[in-house]
């Protein structure tokens, strides 16, 4: 994909809003799966604002951590507290989007109206999180009929209607074409500037360079770097990172 570096919505402003989600700590997070390691005694902290981007190689470890911070996947040991708020008790305060959205067979309404209504939440929002995603014009049509595009843009407004205090992101542009990686990026940045706190798994360097505030690098289950995006990409510390953002392979 190219790196559209020239899209319109970048610097992203955005709001000071800060959830008693954070600060998230990990703490030596460990991770067994078939008697293998594939998180090793992780630690993390993140703060309560802005767009996080985690990267690394394939197997290195990154839909995993998300799993683990949405309370999908149970860790061998270690802990994770978001706030004051162990991992838990805090998972319907998230919202998780995944790289393949499953769609409700129904219209694409309803599919936000099933989330308001199971979240408890005012159906009157329905109208405005699909103008937000550019989808009003499609409310009464079966979700199964959108392209690959509009379904994740679908699943991005059921994410948003729960009132996340956080947005986890794992790969939802992976499979999808430069003009619904751009409207799904400019989606995002609108949600950046509200402030929600977004922690987002990608392989592609150039959508890391245009979202990011900060990077966590990711290599055989170990936190690698973790930095401000302005010092990591054009200075990586490691070797590892480097050849990553340098579109080399990684072992």
């Amino acid at each position: 994909m190219s790196d559209m570096t020239a899209l319109p919505f970048a610097p992203i402003a955005r709001q000071a809003r800060r959830s008693p989600l954070f600060p998230l700590e990990v703490r030596d997070l460990t991770l067994r799966l078939g008697g293998a390691t594939v998180l090793d005694a992780m630690s993390l902290d993140l703060g309560a604002t802005g767009c996080t981007m985690i990267m690394g190689p394939n197997g290195a470890g990154k839909s995993l951590l998300l799993k683990l911070l949405h309370g999908l996947l149970a860790p061998s040991s270690g802990r994770i507290t978001w706030g004051d708020i162990p991992a838990e008790a805090a998972t319907g305060r998230q919202a998780l989007v995944f790289q393949k959205p499953v769609l409700l067979r129904r219209s694409v309404a309803a599919n936000i109206d099933f989330v308001l209504k199971a979240r408890g939440k005012d159906p009157n929002r329905r109208d405005k999180l699909l103008a937000q995603v550019g989808l009003a014009h499609k409310a009464r049509q079966p979700a199964r009929l959108l392209s690959g595009g509009e379904a994740q843009r679908l699943a991005l407004a059921r994410a948003l209607a729960t009132e996340p205090e956080v947005l986890l992101l794992d790969e939802p542009t992976a499979s999808l074409d430069p003009a619904s990686v751009q409207a799904f990026e400019e989606i995002l940045c609108e949600t950046c500037r509200s402030g929600m706190r977004l922690v987002f798994v990608t392989h592609d360097v150039g959508q890391a360079r245009r979202l990011a505030d900060d990077v966590v690098f990711l290599h055989h289950g170990r936190v690698v770097e973790h930095s401000p995006a302005v010092e990591f990409f054009p200075h990586p510390r490691s070797a590892e990172a480097r050849h990553y953002v340098e579109g080399r392979i990684v072992v």
